[in-house]
């Protein structure tokens, strides 16, 4: 290339490319489409997301009976818990077992049977244990798995303050 070619090139205007009418239309449009479909699925995306990322509470004791009921022989207790799913909010109605351990301890065992989820009950067949009508699972006092289910019953944290029995979530059973 000789000095006058590389002079030459040098001083022509550049070349321009420029954007056609249906060019300007077809980005225009795409990207109205793109912020209004943003638009509309962002409040969606928010809405599955939100529960996922809200800090998780820990677990509250409820206050259900005085000390002074609880025998060695379990009775039932229905108590109400605050609960939240998401934004629905309500307040279940929930069943323990509580009674008094040999030792002297209270505890409390939830009410489902860990064969196939249905409702337990103490000393229906008159054999002091718990029996699921459902497929005759059994239980003994302390919620150990005697027939059918192949786990024992699970309990609720229990604290016991000022001669008031509290329950809190369910934990896997200790005493079996």
């Amino acid at each position: 290339m000789s000095n006058h070619e590389q002079h030459e090139t040098a001083h022509r205007p550049v070349q321009r490319k420029e954007m056609s009418r249906r060019q300007f239309l077809s980005y225009t449009l795409g990207g109205t489409t793109a912020f209004m479909m943003g638009g509309a699925v962002l409040p969606m995306v928010r809405f599955a997301v939100d529960p996922l990322l809200a800090k998780k509470g820990e677990g509250n004791l409820v206050k259900v009976v005085e000390e002074s009921k609880v025998t060695a022989e379990p009775q039932e207790f229905k108590f109400k818990i605050h609960q939240i799913d998401g934004w629905y909010e309500s307040e279940p109605e929930l069943v323990a077992w509580i009674s008094r351990g040999e030792d002297g301890k209270i505890f409390a065992l939830s009410p489902v049977c860990k064969h196939l989820g249905c409702t337990i009950f103490w000393n229906t067949k008159g054999h002091n244990e718990y029996d699921c009508p459902c497929h005759d699972a059994r239980y003994s006092k302390d919620g150990k798995n005697l027939a059918v289910a192949n786990s024992p019953l699970d309990e609720y944290e229990v604290v016991v303050e000022n001669g008031i029995v509290y329950l809190g979530p369910l934990v896997p059973n200790t005493r079996s």
